[in-house]
């Protein structure tokens, strides 16, 4: 496997770790933030907590368009300063409806990472590695949850105003993203398909594997012919497209986004202090 293809799969894949860092952060700032700004119950979960999860619905409605129109690398690029903005954001909020707007911001980065990172891997990376670096996404969501659950229990308590250095840490990983996706190249499918640009996409290609580059610039011309001929909606792509649809929609409908949001006041809850219950939120992650 190409050193190249593995490099910019590793450097775009940090846009999960910043997925899951995003999501879990929140949960060490959720009772601080509620007794700072005295806010309801209802506003306090609605908009403070769950700003970023409006941002993230739509980010993934429509983060295919600008994937599309400019093309993977600067939507890659754009999440990375999103979350870059929506970290020191939310940290310097000085009220509840700034904060909800940054977090929001953060949100679009989620939802647009979620398109354009299997987008990326998926059209870099040969048939026989794909599914092994697309993985490699997704490990990192994961990985970023745990990191973050780490990260809130080892600064509680050390500074004031805790929450906002927890909310503010994730600025670092943002800033060494940014400083990494630059790096990479356009989508070589993206510059065939949407550019016409065969000489750059066979460039690109050839730093992947110059053996194979002609024989997958002709898949890629054959692969869009075909499916400019289907029906997407055909039986042939039917089910494997509801399949995916139901995946998705019951790891969401598990509730796993309330137990991250609020593990800790729920291990409080159950009669832990407060820095035991940050701790315990790392056996999740």
């Amino acid at each position: 496997m190409s050193h190249s293809i593995t490099y910019w799969s590793l450097t775009v894949a940090i846009a999960g770790f910043l997925f899951g860092f995003d999501t879990a952060v929140i949960s060490g700032a959720d009772k601080p933030l509620q007794l700072l700004w005295q806010t309801g119950d209802l506003f306090h979960g609605l908009f403070i907590m769950s700003s970023a999860l409006w941002g993230t619905v739509l980010g993934a409605l429509f983060g295919n368009w600008p994937c599309e129109q400019y093309g993977r690398r600067k939507v890659l690029i754009g999440i990375g300063v999103l979350y870059l903005v929506s970290a020191l954001g939310s940290a310097l909020a000085p009220d509840p409806y700034s904060f909800s707007v940054w977090r929001f911001v953060g949100g679009l980065a989620v939802g647009a990472s979620s398109i354009a990172v299997p987008a990326y891997i998926s059209e870099i990376a040969p048939p026989a590695t794909r599914g092994r670096l697309v993985a490699l996404y997704q490990f990192q969501i994961v990985f970023g949850i745990l990191v973050a659950f780490i990260s809130n229990f080892a600064l509680s308590g050390l500074l004031s105003l805790d929450w906002r250095w927890m909310l503010g840490v994730e600025s670092i990983p943002a800033l060494l993203y940014l400083s990494m996706v630059t790096r990479v190249p356009e989508s070589p499918r993206w510059l065939l398909l949407n550019k016409n640009d065969e000489s750059e996409s066979r460039r690109i290609l050839e730093l992947i594997d110059s053996a194979t580059a002609d024989r997958t610039i002709e898949e890629i011309r054959l692969t869009q012919q075909r499916f400019t001929d289907d029906r997407l909606l055909q039986r042939t792509y039917l089910w494997p497209i509801l399949l995916a649809f139901l995946i998705a929609a019951f790891n969401q409908l598990s509730g796993i986004n309330f137990v991250i949001y609020f593990a800790p006041r729920i291990f409080e809850l159950a009669g832990l202090d407060s820095s035991s219950a940050l701790l315990s939120t790392a056996g999740i992650g």
